[in-house]
């Protein structure tokens, strides 16, 4: 009989899940897996069967009052065993009394709720992109962006303040960061590209109204002609969704976006044009 046991996952082992979720399609950035390391080096576990990784899922903790779970992967000949719940509540216990965001496949949100204490809030989904295009004028590198302002704006459209993680996402080698400003210099959005391991994704993209949103968009995508990109974007949100649908942008798929609490997470969602990433929210 298999032995199945349930640990912490060590540093080294991060890259095999994040093969896994190649495999599956998720197309993670080229630096995620050490992004996500940062965040929370204790939010990492695996199911383990005969001394061989079976399955993976990330719970990080942002602050005391927030959590977000991802990279909840199980492979495919180890699969209706029961192991990736087994994983699962294991991993849960790591967030406490936190609130835990996360998104999941649309079909298994009944499962989801029913067994593992979390509930369906809304849509994200994924559209797929080309690049191209000139480089707006009036755009800021976030580099040149006050910090402590970017944080700020940041904080107010994420349910944590994630400050380590933002000065590593905005300041990666392959990642490309631009911001809109006002007159006075106040932030009306920002956006950040990644290099993937298929082309590039757009996370976040924050913006005060859809003009700015499209002038941060067309410069993230300029310097990448004929490049596939992807945005995720919250379905509640309409002008994202016109946004998408205006450029002839393509539905690649939906998550389910769930909180372990009924009590609405209160977030702008008509300023999210596009989601950081499904692995951290």
């Amino acid at each position: 009989m298999a032995k199945i046991q349930i640990r912490n996952m060590r540093k080294e082992e991060l890259p095999v899940a994040v093969e896994w979720a190649v495999a599956e399609g998720w197309n993670p950035g080229l630096a995620d897996a050490e992004c996500f390391w940062l965040e929370d080096p204790g939010g990492f576990f695996c199911a383990e069967i005969d001394g061989r990784m079976a399955g993976s899922v990330s719970v990080l903790n942002y602050d005391d009052r927030f959590a977000f779970a991802g990279l909840y992967i199980v492979k495919p000949e180890y699969r209706g065993k029961g192991i990736g719940m087994q994983l699962y509540r294991h991993a849960m216990r790591h967030a406490g009394s936190r609130i835990v965001g996360g998104d999941g496949v649309v079909a298994m949100v009944p499962k989801y709720e029913k067994d593992g204490g979390l509930f369906f809030h809304y849509n994200n989904a994924r559209y797929e992109g080309r690049g191209g295009g000139l480089m707006p004028k009036g755009l800021t590198p976030v580099q040149k962006v006050n910090f402590d302002d970017l944080l700020s704006y940041d904080t107010a459209h994420f349910p944590a303040k994630r400050e380590s993680f933002l000065r590593f996402w905005i300041g990666h080698k392959d990642h490309f960061g631009i911001a809109r400003l006002d007159d006075s210099g106040k932030i009306l959005g920002y956006g950040v590209r990644r290099t993937c391991h298929r082309g590039y994704k757009i996370g976040p993209l924050f913006a005060k109204n859809r003009e700015t949103a499209d002038l941060i968009l067309d410069g993230l995508i300029a310097q990448i002609p004929a490049e596939p990109f992807f945005l995720d974007i919250p379905v509640p949100n309409r002008a994202a969704v016109a946004l998408v649908e205006e450029r002839q942008m393509v539905p690649v798929f939906h998550t389910a976006r769930l909180y372990s609490t009924r009590d609405p997470v209160p977030l702008p969602l008509e300023e999210i044009f596009g989601v950081t990433t499904f692995e951290l929210g």
